[in-house]
């Protein structure tokens, strides 16, 4: 009997230690909405320029998400070597919604003004579609975007095709721009010629977001 009583605890304990962590994550409201082959989640932000831009209205296009912080080394270094700028501009002149989204919160690092936003992005030449503020971070979190930069791609079905880096080379060095392997690029490529993604998903690198204590 008592060795009956044992297993039987045992049993039960081991139950609940695997449903905890299920329970944790389903009651999560942090936890990403994002997945790969999932609807990417909706969502509308202010840009820079006084309008207001919802991911609905991008419905029949590709879509680049690129979460930026003109503070961080890792970003500093795409900008300086006018790689972000240079791929901004080849794929939007290809139809590409290349949205540029700051989740820094006030008093954050990255975290500015509109007006001077709009003075950084016209000296830096930015190439996106617009520049969106996602100050309280409520973008970000559901896209569970976790440094800057981190890049995904939503097909025109609405659906997420790459999320992660922007290219193999995790560095601040802007020597290792030239020579790296863009996901980025990769992914809009092959999806707009009707090829398979080859690397769909990239651990990020960068700065963290500096979302709100």
């Amino acid at each position: 009997m008592i060795h009956a009583s044992r297993r039987l605890i045992l049993t039960t304990l081991a139950a609940l230690t695997i449903a905890a962590p299920a329970a944790l994550v389903a009651g999560d409201e942090t936890a990403p909405a994002a997945a790969i082959d999932k609807p990417a989640p909706a969502f509308e932000l202010p840009g820079i320029d006084g309008k207001s831009y919802k991911l609905s209205d991008c419905k029949g296009k590709y879509v680049v998400l690129e979460w930026n912080n003109f503070d961080c080394p890792f970003v500093k270094k795409h900008y300086g070597t006018d790689n972000m700028q240079a791929l901004q501009k080849k794929y939007v002149e290809k139809g590409v919604v290349w949205l540029t989204i700051c989740s820094s919160a006030p008093g954050k690092q990255g975290h500015f003004e509109p007006a001077a936003l709009k003075t950084m992005t016209t000296d830096l030449k930015l190439a996106a579609t617009a520049f969106l503020n996602d100050a309280d971070g409520t973008v970000g979190k559901a896209y569970g975007a976790k440094t800057t930069p981190h890049m995904f791609v939503i097909n025109p079905e609405g659906v997420l095709v790459y999320a992660g880096a922007i290219d193999d080379k995790p560095s601040t060095n802007p020597a290792d721009v030239k020579g790296a392997s863009n996901y980025v690029q990769a992914s809009l490529d092959a999806a707009m010629e009707g090829k398979a993604i080859a690397t769909r998903s990239t651990p990020p690198y960068g700065c963290s977001v500096k979302y709100a204590d």
